[in-house]
C-alpha cells in the first residue's frame, strides 16, 4: 500500500529495489544495516510507541546511532513529530527543549545496551494542536536570545530538502557517505539522514571526531562522499604521514565559513577541491561552490538547484536574502515570526553580496558591532587583521561597555612558531582603520574554541572575553 507521507513513499520504493544491499556500516567497513534490517527494527520499534497519540513529540538523543533511520521511519509511521537533539547539549538546555516542544518521550542511547531506550516523560497530557499542518520534524534552533525554539518540517519539506541537495552536489546510490557530522544537526540530517532513506545512497556512521581517526578510517572504509566542517580539512592540512584516500570523491565542508588558504593547502595535500555549502535549519540548502572555486573567504557559490534567492536591500553592496524553495519550513514553535520564516520563505540574518560567480557572506546582522551609534561589521576589521604578517587566524567580536554601549575586542591566533603581539596589532589596526572600528583589546590565544557544529559563537567569546575577565581562558 502506497504511503501519503512523502518520506515514506521514497522509502518504501528504495526497499522494494534495495532492501538485500548494505545501508549502514561502522569504521571497520562491516555492514550493520540492510536496508531490509533498518526496516524490521523500524516495525519493533513503533510497538513501544504505539500508545502514543498522532502529533505527539518524541525526542531523540542518540548520537550517530545506527537505529537512527529506523526510529525516524517509525515515527513517520505512527504521525508522530521527531525532536532531534545533540548529544553535547546541557541537561539545562535539554529539559528547555523538551519543555517547550512539549514531549511526550525521551529515545536515549544507554551505553551498556545497544538499542536505545524510550523513556516516558511526565509532561501534559494534551498534544499540541498543530492545525491543518501537522509537522514530521522539528529542528531545534536558538533566536535572538538564548532561549531555544524549533522549526516545524513536514516529510514533503525534508524530501524537497534532501532531492535538492543529491541533485545539486551528483550525490546518488553508488556512493558511499561518511557521516561523523551529528545526525542531529540540520546538516547532517539532511545529508546523511534523508539520503539514505530517499535515495538509497548508504553511509558510514563514525562517532569519533578525533581527525586522525576520521582521516584513517576515510581511507579504511573507501567513502566517496565527505560531509565535513572547516574544522577537520584545517586539521588534515597540519598532519604528516597522511593516508592515501583512493576512493574519496566529493569533499563538502559547511557549517563555519571556509578559509581560501585551507581549501588550498587542502588541494595541494590530497588533490580534491573542497565544496563550500552555504544552508539554514530554516530551509536547508541555499547555496553550493559547484566548482570548488575557493575564490575568496566567505565564498559560497550559486543557489542550490530549485532555491530562488532574492536580495533585500539593492542595490547595497552587502544585503541579507530572501530564501525561496519546497524545502522552507512551516514556521517558528511555539511562537511564529512571519516576517522571518513562512509561506515557503526565509530570511537568514546572514549579510550577503551577490558577484558575477554567485554569493559570498560578508557579515550577519546579529554581529553587527554597536560602538556608540557607529556600526561595525566585525568581518572588515577580520580581514585587516588577517593581513597582518604571522596572524593564522582572527575573530572580531563586541564586549559590553558602560560608556560606548559595545566596544571591539578580537581574538587571534598566531601562525606555528611565529610571534604576535597585542600591541603590534593594535597599532597595525590604528594604522588603517577609522577609530571606532581599532579594538580595544585583542587577545591573543592557541586556538578559537568551538562548538560541536564547527561554528565560532561570538556571543559566547563575549562572554569569555568580558571586561572581568582580562587574561584569556584558552592559553
Amino acid at each position: 500500500m502506497k504511503s501519503s507521507d512523502a518520506l515514506l513513499a521514497a522509502w518504501q520504493r528504495i526497499l522494494g529495489r534495495a532492501k538485500d544491499s548494505p545501508a549502514i556500516l561502522n569504521t571497520h567497513g562491516e555492514v550493520v544495516r540492510k536496508f531490509s534490517e533498518i526496516d524490521a527494527r523500524a516495525h519493533d520499534f513503533e510497538s513501544k510507541i504505539e500508545t502514543f497519540k498522532a502529533g505527539s513529540v518524541i525526542a531523540i538523543q542518540i548520537g550517530n546511532h545506527e537505529d537512527w533511520a529506523s526510529i525516524l521511519i517509525a515515527c513517520l509511521r505512527r504521525r508522530l513529530v521527531v525532536l532531534p537533539l545533540e548529544q553535547s547539549i546541557s541537561d539545562q538546555q535539554r529539559d528547555a527543549a523538551l519543555e517547550i516542544c512539549a514531549a511526550k518521550v525521551l529515545v536515549s542511547a544507554v551505553p551498556s545496551g545497544n538499542s536505545p531506550t524510550v523513556f516516558r516523560l511526565k509532561t501534559a497530557d494534551a498534544t499540541a494542536n498543530w492545525g491543518e499542518h501537522s509537522p514530521s520534524l522539528l529542528k531545534l534552533t536558538s533566536g535572538t536570545t538564548a532561549a531555544p525554539r524549533a522549526i516545524r518540517f513536514r516529510s514533503e519539506q525534508l524530501l524537497a530538502d534532501c532531492n535538492q541537495i543529491c541533485d545539486t552536489m551528483g550525490i546518488s546510490d553508488v556512493d558511499l557517505n561518511f557521516g561523523v557530522i551529528p545526525i542531529s544537526h540540520s546538516y547532517g540530517f539532511s545529508n546523511l539522514l534523508t539520503p539514505l532513506i530517499a535515495r538509497g545512497v548508504p553511509m558510514v556512521l563514525s562517532s569519533d571526531r578525533l581527525p586522525r581517526a576520521v582521516l584513517a578510517d576515510l581511507a579504511g572504509t573507501n567513502a566517496t562522499v565527505f560531509p565535513g566542517m572547516p574544522v577537520f580539512y584545517q586539521a588534515f592540512c597540519e598532519m604528516a604521514d597522511i593516508p592515501v584516500l583512493p576512493k574519496l570523491r566529493l569533499c563538502i565542508s559547511a557549517g563555519a565559513p571556509l578559509v581560501t588558504a585551507v581549501a588550498q593547502q587542502f588541494r595541494q595535500k590530497f588533490g580534491l577541491p573542497i565544496h563550500s555549502f552555504y544552508g539554514a535549519s530554516e530551509c536547508g540548502g541555499i547555496c553550493y561552490d559547484r566548482d570548488a572555486q575557493n575564490m575568496e573567504d566567505g565564498f559560497v557559490g550559486q543557489p542550490m538547484k530549485d532555491v530562488v534567492i532574492e536580495m533585500v536591500d539593492p542595490p547595497a553592496p552587502e544585503s541579507r536574502i530572501r530564501v525561496r524553495s519546497a524545502a522552507v519550513g512551516d514556521g517558528y514553535f511555539p511562537d511564529s515570526d512571519e516576517a522571518k520564516l513562512g509561506g515557503a520563505l526565509f530570511v537568514p540574518d546572514d549579510l550577503l553580496n551577490k558577484t558575477a560567480n554567485g554569493f559570498r557572506i560578508v557579515g550577519r546582522i546579529s554581529d553587527v558591532i554597536n560602538v556608540a551609534g557607529k556600526k561595525v561589521n566585525p568581518a572588515e576589521v577580520e580581514a585587516h587583521l588577517l593581513r597582518f604578517s604571522g596572524v593564522r587566524q582572527a575573530v572580531v567580536f563586541g564586549r559590553a561597555s558602560t560608556l560606548r554601549n559595545e566596544e571591539v575586542a578580537a581574538c587571534v591566533v598566531a601562525l606555528p612558531g611565529v610571534s604576535v603581539t597585542e600591541v603590534e596589532l593594535l597599532e597595525f589596526c590604528r594604522r588603517e582603520l577609522s577609530a571606532w572600528q581599532v579594538p580595544k583589546r585583542v587577545f591573543i590565544v592557541d586556538a578559537i574554541p568551538l562548538t560541536e557544529r564547527g561554528k565560532i559563537s561570538r556571543r559566547d567569546l563575549a562572554g569569555r572575553f568580558a571586561k572581568s575577565q582580562e587574561r584569556s581562558p584558552l592559553r
